[in-house]
């Protein structure tokens, strides 16, 4: 036992003594390979971080209209808006007399009107705080501080809708105007309505150089809405409306018959009978002084021969309206001549009838 026990511990001592030294000797190779895969934390060169990020794009220049830029346009149209209105305004809460720089003109006669309220709001206050907010948001968005919270896509969004309620109203006033207000001149409601227009245009161009043709669609939707509700809520806040001459609202104005006593001249007969064969028509109203004036320039003969139309032949007031006729025609003022198809607003010389016309007098005498 003791000489197989021997054997053995011989026969296993060589191969633990093997094993060990390959042991060993192999193990220096390892720790090796492990510093091989050593991690490396070196600084970048200055190259490597120029190259790792590049530089932002440069901002989107601003839109511009004739080299100013559209928010300076929008201020500066807003802010005449918020002059004409707040002058508006004034006259409105105070009672005053509108300043008609027209001869003529019938500013006084909208601005008292039942027209002018909206829901019980003076229309020109409501206009003026519109375009005060255009005012401050164009600003704003050139550059000015004045209302803190807002990025740039809500003025710009704001700016447009702003824009669009406010063209969508003024061609809803000026149908009113000539619908309601037949040969009634107001200044101030066409002023308004280009001013409203133009800051339109300019809100529209600026969406177009900003996001192109290819994506307003998504805007245009927008628009159409905000341009229903507000055409619907005029319609409901003029449901009852009435239009009333100014002054006439407590009482009626009898029609009356203008006489005419100037004598009438051999052209102006001739003249007549020319205007009537080509069925020219003159519009007028008994209260007109120009269509009075128009009538002695013809004398008595002339205007038994003329086709005359009296637009108010019930009377003006309270209750009363103009002749469908006159309404129809589109009338700009009185009197009005319809020659060939062709208006002619105001009192006009026989020479000028005569050439509209086309009547040519044998008798050198004209007036």
């Amino acid at each position: 036992m003791a000489t197989i026990s021997a054997a053995l511990s011989v026969s296993i001592l060589p191969s633990l003594a093997r094993r060990a030294v390959s042991t060993a000797t192999s193990s220096p190779p390892r720790f090796k390979r492990a510093a091989r895969f050593r991690c490396c934390a070196e600084p970048p060169s200055p190259e490597q971080k120029e190259t790792s990020a590049p530089p932002p794009p440069p901002p989107a220049p601003p839109s511009s209209l004739w080299g100013v830029s559209t928010s300076a346009w929008t201020a500066g149209v807003a802010g005449l808006g918020l002059l004409e209105t707040g002058y508006l305004s004034y006259l409105k809460l105070t009672g005053s007399e509108a300043f008609c720089p027209v001869a003529g003109g019938g500013c006084g006669d909208v601005l008292d009107s039942d027209y002018s309220v909206v829901f019980g709001i003076p229309l020109p206050l409501v206009g003026m705080v519109t375009y005060g907010m255009v005012t401050a948001l164009s600003l704003q968005e050139n550059g000015d501080e004045l209302l803190p919270g807002l990025d740039d896509l809500d003025i710009r969004l704001t700016l447009l809708l702003l824009a669009t309620s406010l063209a969508t109203a003024s061609a809803y006033f000026l149908f009113i105007l000539n619908t309601k207000f037949v040969g009634t001149s107001c200044l101030y409601c066409l002023s308004s309505a280009f001013i409203s227009f133009t800051l339109f245009f300019i809100r529209l161009k600026e969406l177009l150089q900003d996001i192109g043709l290819a994506r307003i669609q998504k805007f245009v939707g927008l628009q159409l809405a905000v341009a229903v509700i507000v055409a619907l809520a005029l319609t409901n806040s003029y449901s009852s409306a009435t239009t009333q001459l100014k002054g006439t609202g407590d009482f009626v104005l009898e029609p009356y018959k203008t006489e005419v006593t100037s004598e009438s001249t051999p052209f102006a007969i001739s003249l007549a009978r020319h205007l009537h064969s080509i069925g020219a028509k003159m519009y007028g109203a008994f209260w007109c002084t120009h269509c009075n004036d128009q009538k002695q320039l013809f004398g008595r003969e002339a205007m038994e021969i003329l086709d005359y139309v009296e637009c108010f032949p019930n009377g003006a007031g309270k209750g009363k309206k103009m002749a469908e006729e006159c309404v129809t025609t589109g009338l700009e003022g009185f009197p009005t001549w319809v020659i060939n198809g062709k208006l002619l607003s105001g009192d006009q010389e026989l020479s000028v009838l005569a050439e509209e016309s086309g009547f040519v007098s044998e008798s050198p005498e004209q007036s």
